[in-house]
Order: structure tokens, then C-alpha cells, then sequence
């Protein structure tokens, strides 16, 4: 049985790779990538926190199904979102997208 240490170590290390590549990308699609990469972590924790609990209980499974569910929500939006930012800067690069700025 693989301890429950591993699958945090392998989350946080998930987690941090996908800070790291919402931070550094300037590609609209990848920072929405990275993100999708920090809820598959917060996922990964969820399942692991409910297998290893005292009680059988389905609470880690539930929370997980649920993280997916707003993650594809995520997706379709923030896709949403980069479609119409295209559409009118022709471009994706969020360095070259100054629609806030003064």
C-alpha cells in the first residue's frame, strides 16, 4: 500500500507546476492549462485524504466529482473568454491584451 505521503508529495509537486506555469505564461491557453493542473492536484489530495480516513465514507470521491465539475466549467468559460479576446485583439498573449489599463 503506498503511503499517504506520496500522493502529497505528488500533489504539491502537481501543484507547483501548475502555480508555476500560471505565473510564467503569457499564452492565455496555457494559463488556463496550468490551472486545470492545480485542481487535478487539489483532486488527487481529496481522494487521498478519503481513502486514508478512518471511515469509508465517499466525501473525498464527492468533493472530487465536484472540482471536475467546476473545472469543465472553468474551461468552457475561460475558453469563452479567449475566443472573444481573439476575436477583437487578434492576439492571445495577455502581455498584448490592455483592455484594463489605463
Amino acid at each position: 500500500m503506498v503511503p499517504l505521503s506520496y500522493y502529497l508529495i505528488l500533489s504539491a509537486l502537481l501543484f507547483g507546476i501548475g502555480m508555476f506555469g500560471a505565473l510564467t505564461r503569457r499564452n492565455a491557453i496555457g494559463i488556463l492549462m496550468a490551472l486545470e493542473l492545480m485542481f487535478n492536484a487539489v483532486n488527487l489530495n481529496f481522494v487521498a485524504f478519503s481513502r486514508y480516513l478512518p471511515q469509508p465514507l465517499l466525501q473525498g470521491q464527492i468533493f472530487a466529482i465536484f472540482v471536475i465539475t467546476v473545472a469543465a466549467a472553468e474551461a468552457a468559460v475561460g475558453l469563452a473568454i479567449i475566443l472573444g479576446l481573439y476575436r477583437n485583439f487578434q492576439t492571445i498573449n495577455v502581455d498584448e491584451i490592455n483592455l484594463m489599463k489605463w
